[in-house]
């Protein structure tokens, strides 16, 4: 018996109702596994100490560099801006890498008073217990070196809340590179940029979480930078502070916080 083409087609639409093994399914969309957090600014207060001392280093150095030219390095490797600005101002000087040495080193003891009575931004202890409450891992980058960055979190008693701390110390590269948050995705097993979400309070932060292609970019205005200034970058959201972080998770990123 002849089967028409009509017949045909409600045939296969048939098989295809019976069958729903053959159609394709949709991959959903990835969960969030790493939350990645700057520190000054985003998790502690920010009045201007590391400015204020970098500059305060750059002169005992001998090499004047503004406050308006070190903003506009804030979140970088803090080494890596010493010596971008002594290989600026004395291009063919001797003796350029002990000077860079020096300046570093009182910049790093100078930070290190100022930061003797830091504070907390109001509601980052609390986002952090949410986090952990929420199993999600939890890094955190920082233009900080090892020393300071240990004694940020000794002060505060938050070393038991992050699977991973990085710091410029531990890559050559430091922001806009995207290298410190590769390194907390190696240091907590997560393969893929769609499953992580960077926080950062400076251009550079989100230049960075840009870089590396993750899934969330939110800015955070309770630092260095105003959300006008934060959002001529590539973002997906800025927040005023990281205590809003829990809820912009739950409801942009389907977290069960």
């Amino acid at each position: 018996m002849r089967v028409s083409r009509r017949q045909s087609l409600t045939g296969l639409a048939a098989a295809a109702i019976v069958a729903p093994s053959l159609v394709r399914a949709q991959p959903s969309t990835p969960r969030i596994r790493l939350v990645v957090l700057d520190v000054g600014g985003t998790l502690i207060e920010d009045h201007g100490e590391v400015p204020n001392s970098m500059r305060a280093a750059f002169l005992g150095g001998g090499v004047d560099v503004s406050l308006a030219e070190i903003g506009e390095w804030r979140g970088a490797s803090k080494r890596g801006m010493v010596r971008h600005f002594v290989e600026l101002r004395r291009p063919a000087s001797p003796g350029r890498d002990a000077l860079v040495d020096r300046i570093y080193d009182d910049f790093s003891r100078r930070a290190n008073e100022a930061y003797q009575d830091v504070q907390p931004i109001k509601g980052a202890e609390d986002t952090l217990k949410q986090l952990k409450q929420a199993n999600l891992l939890v890094a955190t980058t920082t233009g900080f070196d090892r020393p300071l960055n240990e004694f940020i979190f000794r002060h505060f008693d938050w070393r038991k809340y992050f699977d991973a701390t990085i710091t410029s110390d531990d890559v050559v590269d430091g922001r806009p590179s995207p290298f410190m948050i590769f390194r907390a995705m190696e240091a907590t097993h997560v393969d893929r940029v769609v499953e992580v979400v960077c926080v950062g309070d400076t251009p550079l932060d989100l230049q960075a979480a840009s870089n590396a292609g993750v899934r969330g970019v939110v800015g955070v205005s309770s630092g260095a930078a105003t959300a006008d200034r934060l959002s001529r970058e590539s973002h997906t959201q800025i927040l005023a502070s990281v205590a809003d972080l829990p809820a912009l998770l739950r409801t942009q990123y389907g977290v069960t916080i």
